[in-house]
C-alpha cells in the first residue's frame, strides 16, 4: 500500500495549488502558455542546496548551461538533466534537489541546460540541441546518461533515438521519470486512468504537445518518441505510477524496447502520482536511491579481468 504521504498529503498538496488547472481544457492550457510567455518564471538555482556541490553556468547558443559537480573534485563521466514542466513551465526546485543528489551522491557532473519554452522552443530545435550537447559532453567528460522527468523525459528518449540514428555511441544509460511518450495521446487507456489522475489531463495535453511539435508531425519520433524503432537503444531505467495518464505510453513504450532487445528496468507503483520519484515521500526517496545507483553504475568504468 502507498506510504500516507503518497496516498493523502500529495494529492491533497497537488489539489490545493490546483496543479491540474493548465491540463483540464484546451482553453486552460493556451491561456497556461500565454501566462507563461508574458510572465516567464525564474530558472536559477535555489540559493540553498547541497554543500558539497559547486554549480557554475555558461552560455551556448544562448541557453544558460549549467553544472553541478561535486567539490570533492572526484568525478567521472556526466549526466545531463531535461527537466519536466510540460514544455512551459521552468525547472522547479526538486528538479535542482534531483540534479545536486546525482551529482554529489553518483560521484559525476550533472548538465542542466535551461532550453526554450514553448511558444519559442519547439522539438524540431531543442532535441537536436540536446543531441549536439551529449556530443560535445563526451568530449569534456567521457561517458554521458541522459535522464528526464515528465516532459523532459520526452526529450532524453527523444535525443537517445536521434543520436543512435545518427549513428552515435549509445548512451549507456537513460533514465525516465514518468516520460511523454505519444503526444497524440490516442492510446485509448488514457482514458481508464484519467479519473485517477489528480494532476494531469488530457485535453489540455494535446494543446501542449500540439504547440511544442511545432513543424513536425506529432508521430514522428522528436516529438513522441514512443513512434521510434528502439533496435540498437542503451539501457532505460524506467518510473511511472498508475495514477498517471501516461502510464500507458509507459507500458507500451517498456514492452516495444524490450522486444527491440533493450535492457529496460521499469518500476511501476501502484497508487502513485506523476512524477513521484521527484516528491518528498518514502517511494520518493527510494526511487532517487535506485536513480543514482543505476546512473553510478553506467558510469563506473569496467574493470579489466584478472
Amino acid at each position: 500500500m502507498p506510504s500516507f504521504m503518497s496516498r493523502v498529503v500529495v494529492p491533497a498538496y497537488l489539489r490545493i495549488t490546483r496543479a491540474n488547472q493548465p491540463f483540464l481544457t484546451a482553453e486552460r492550457a493556451r491561456e497556461h502558455i500565454r501566462e507563461r510567455t508574458i510572465r516567464p518564471q525564474p530558472f536559477a538555482p535555489p540559493r540553498i542546496l547541497r554543500s558539497d556541490i559547486e554549480i557554475s553556468v555558461r552560455r551556448e547558443g544562448g541557453w544558460p548551461i549549467y553544472t553541478l559537480t561535486p567539490r570533492s573534485g572526484r568525478a567521472r563521466g556526466n549526466v545531463i538533466y531535461c527537466h519536466g514542466g510540460a514544455w512551459v513551465n521552468e525547472v522547479a526546485r526538486q528538479h535542482w534537489e534531483l540534479a545536486a543528489d546525482i551529482a554529489a551522491d553518483a560521484g559525476t557532473t550533472v548538465t542542466l541546460p535551461i532550453y526554450p519554452l514553448i511558444p519559442f522552443g519547439t522539438a524540431d530545435q531543442v532535441i537536436p540541441a540536446f543531441a549536439e550537447l551529449v556530443r560535445a559532453n563526451r568530449e569534456r567528460y567521457g561517458e554521458v546518461c541522459l535522464a528526464g522527468d515528465s516532459a523532459g523525459g520526452q526529450i532524453a528518449l527523444s535525443t537517445a533515438v536521434l543520436l543512435r540514428d545518427d549513428e552515435q555511441p549509445s548512451v549507456p544509460r537513460t533514465v525516465l521519470i514518468s516520460p511523454a511518450l505519444d503526444l497524440s495521446m490516442s492510446n485509448p487507456e488514457i482514458l481508464a486512468v484519467q479519473p485517477e489522475d489528480p494532476w494531469l489531463g488530457r485535453e489540455g495535453g494535446l494543446v501542449l504537445g500540439e504547440s511544442w511539435r511545432g513543424p513536425l508531425e506529432i508521430t514522428d519520433p522528436r516529438v513522441s518518441p514512443l513512434f521510434a524503432d528502439f533496435t540498437g537503444l542503451g539501457p532505460l531505467t524506467v518510473f511511472c505510477g498508475s495514477r498517471d495518464i501516461l502510464v500507458p505510453d509507459t507500458r507500451l513504450m517498456v514492452e516495444k524496447a524490450r522486444a527491440a532487445g533493450v535492457d529496460v528496468d521499469y518500476v511501476e507503483e501502484p497508487g502513485l502520482v506523476h512524477v513521484y520519484p521527484l516528491t518528498p515521500t518514502p517511494e520518493g526517496r527510494a526511487a532517487r536511491k535506485v536513480i543514482i545507483g543505476a546512473l553510478s553504475r553506467a558510469l563506473t568504468p569496467a574493470r579489466s579481468p584478472r
